[in-house]
């Protein structure tokens, strides 16, 4: 290992990582370097060649590329190095990373570290769906990367398996070039979006049917139909010649698991107070890592704040590790990040519930005495945000109930 030893390392060149590295030098952070795994620096966006990406970063409306391009460049012209083809195998505790990089193994060594792994789509294996392994099956990355990198369409009539924005992401990029699906299926009782987002399907005249079980793939040497159980019993099969399975991220915490960072059981990602350090208190994390999953534009913005944190945590200014009033999620909520309070420290609370939600979102103690509350009327899937203020006085365990109206 070679004597140098970097201010901050980030693990991750997406938004959340790029924006932190800008971020960080700009507050003064002299040694910054970002590690990717890919040739290419610039996170998930460089698959996705439809707009819109970029309003709140760069105030226009850009592709995933030219966004990813954007975001690359101003981290380097801010002075943060940005390493590709660099993966990291472990975290080590002292802020030690082991890297394997295409001139081997090293490792380096950083005051301080980021993790911004992101996130990656549910496959077919994780989502237990019976039938043949023909060619054609897919997720909407891979989709993407054909479409946009490679410049040809894997298929011209897929049915889509999912609803949720990066759904209607396959559909847009399917009919930039000329892909026709068959049909959009979801398996829950309604669309994961919001009900403008919903009407997208049915102004292209893609069939979209929910609450289906999906029976099987099927075909040989390629997809040739999807049978499904419809809502109401009936049986059905449609023709296509590739699936896209898309949407229900997981955190990407292979990394964090490996290197023995405390994990949150809702988010499946890595568990962090309000000021981000994870069970580490030298590992802070940022982006779809922690809350599969927000937009880019979320994430570049988290990867901002969480760089002014670690510029205090540098400076010494950043309130020091003390015993962590521990949040609960009640019945109705699937997660909450962060999952401890800071004393003194306002944060925003992110949360998803399970379904469509409408009601009012309680924080309290075991006594019942309310430290926050917000009336939410959100769709599936949608994020939804709970301001605690500043609170010198926490008891230990703190809870998060949704009172639910109708």
């Amino acid at each position: 290992m070679s004597g140098q030893i970097w201010d901050v390392a980030i693990i991750g060149g997406g938004p959340a990582g790029l924006g932190a590295a800008a971020e960080l030098r700009r507050l003064g952070v002299a040694r910054v370097v970002v590690l990717e795994r890919f040739e290419t620096a610039g996170g998930i966006p460089r698959h996705c060649g439809h707009p819109p990406f970029g309003l709140r970063e760069f105030r226009r409306v850009l592709t995933g590329p030219a966004y990813a391009a954007r975001l690359v460049e101003a981290a380097e012209a801010a002075g943060a190095e940005i390493r590709t083809r660099t993966s990291v195998t472990a975290i080590r505790p002292g802020g030690i990373l082991e890297l394997a990089t295409t001139d081997g193994p090293q490792e380096l060594r950083a005051r301080r570290i980021l993790l911004a792994t992101g996130n990656r789509e549910t496959t077919r294996a994780q989502s237990l769906v019976p039938g043949m392994r023909p060619v054609g099956v897919m997720n909407t990355a891979a989709l993407q990367s054909f479409l946009y990198e490679e410049g040809r369409a894997p298929f011209a009539r897929p049915v889509v398996i999912g609803s949720e924005l990066v759904a209607l992401s396959a559909l847009l990029s399917c009919r930039r070039h000329g892909i026709r699906p068959a049909a959009m299926v979801e398996t829950r009782p309604r669309v994961q979006t919001r009900r403008a987002f919903g009407l997208l399907p049915r102004l292209f005249g893609v069939p979209l049917h929910c609450g289906a079980e999906i029976l099987g793939i099927e075909g040989r040497g390629r997809v040739s139909g999807v049978r499904l159980r419809l809502a109401d019993g009936t049986e059905h099969r449609i023709g296509c010649d590739g699936v896209i399975f898309s949407g229900r991220f997981t955190p990407e915490a292979a990394l964090a698991r490996a290197s023995g960072l405390a994990l949150d059981a809702g988010t499946q990602g890595p568990r962090i107070d309000a000021e981000g350090r994870s069970s580490d208190p030298l590992v802070f994390v940022a982006g779809n890592v922690l809350h599969p999953v927000e937009t880019a534009g979320y994430c570049w913005d988290e990867g901002r704040r969480m760089a002014r944190r670690i510029a205090a945590d540098l400076a010494g200014s950043l309130a020091a590790e003390a015993p962590r009033p521990a949040l609960a999620p009640g019945p109705g909520l699937r997660y909450v990040v962060p999952q401890a309070l800071v004393p003194g420290r306002a944060v925003t609370l992110n949360l998803r519930a399970e379904g469509r939600v409408r009601g009012r979102l309680v924080l309290a103690g075991p006594e019942g005495r309310e430290y926050a509350a917000a009336s939410v009327n959100a769709a599936p899937e949608t994020p939804l945000r709970l301001d605690v203020p500043a609170l010198a006085d926490l008891p230990a365990e703190l809870h998060l109930r949704l009172d639910r109206e109708g």
